[in-house]
């Protein structure tokens, strides 16, 4: 995703510049609040894609703001707390708490339980969205899942071999994450076809050659050394199975 938006909500002034600091130049932007009711008018006020709420405030303490923010939003939030016991863990926790971190810590720990809660989120939002889609679309391409037709921008039909449609299928409902041979393998033709890793790399050849402005220079689908392969482009679900429900444009991931 772009810069997430961050807000640390901690009383103690040298703590909340130093973890504002360290995720600022992480690529973060940071919005810093002592308490509640500046927590409060920062939410609304601002886009907020993450919250670290201290547990031990002034007023109000983080458990019960965390316990109204997830009453009202599904946003996610890190607590930290100066207490390592179990039970203020679980507490925390079961109040809604995305993850917990105790006092003192490393700003690099911090980072990553940022990161890695905002990847769980992207993952959890982008299988909701898919469920039900009957089309997915990036950068104007529209992949027909129940037609097994792919489109280019214009509007036009392309043709793709069914074992095509599935591994771009399965790149378009995987946005952002880099996938391995040997897991597109398990999620397009199984283990019981004689299938190997080399043909994934024909098969996304051919992918290449069919919707990348340049092929000899993928932008669409990259290749990750020693990884496999990472679809970049932002995709939408677009349509529902259910009936009586419009046609929806649901982002993915970015």
């Amino acid at each position: 995703m772009a810069n997430p938006n961050i807000l640390v909500v901690e009383d103690d002034r040298e703590t909340r510049t130093l973890i504002a600091k360290y995720l600022r130049n992480n690529a973060c932007n940071v919005t810093t609040v002592s308490d509640g009711r500046e927590m409060s008018r920062a939410l609304a006020d601002h886009r907020v894609d993450l919250i670290i709420l201290d547990v031990m405030l002034p007023g109000e303490d983080g458990l019960s703001l965390c316990r109204k923010v997830r009453s009202e939003a599904q946003t996610p939030i890190i607590m930290l707390t100066a207490r390592g016991e179990d039970v203020d863990r679980i507490v925390g926790l079961e109040m809604g708490a995305d993850d917990y971190l105790p006092k003192p810590f490393n700003p690099r720990e911090l980072l990553a339980r940022i990161n890695a809660v905002l990847r769980r989120q992207a993952a959890a939002q982008a299988a909701s969205s898919i469920e039900g889609a009957s089309t997915l679309v990036f950068e104007g391409w529209r992949i027909d899942l129940r037609l097994r037709e792919l489109r280019n921008p214009e509007g036009a039909r392309v043709a793709v071999t069914s074992a095509e449609f599935d591994l771009l299928r399965t790149f378009c409902e995987r946005p952002g994450r880099v996938l391995s041979r040997d897991s597109l393998l398990d999620l397009t033709q199984g283990r019981n076809t004689g299938s190997f890793e080399r043909s994934i790399d024909v098969l996304v050849s051919r992918i290449r050659r069919k919707i990348e402005p340049n092929p000899a220079d993928s932008t669409i689908i990259k290749t990750v050394r020693s990884g496999g392969y990472l679809f970049t482009p932002r995709t939408e679900a677009a349509g529902t199975e259910a009936a009586g429900n419009e046609a929806v444009a649901a982002t993915l991931s970015s």
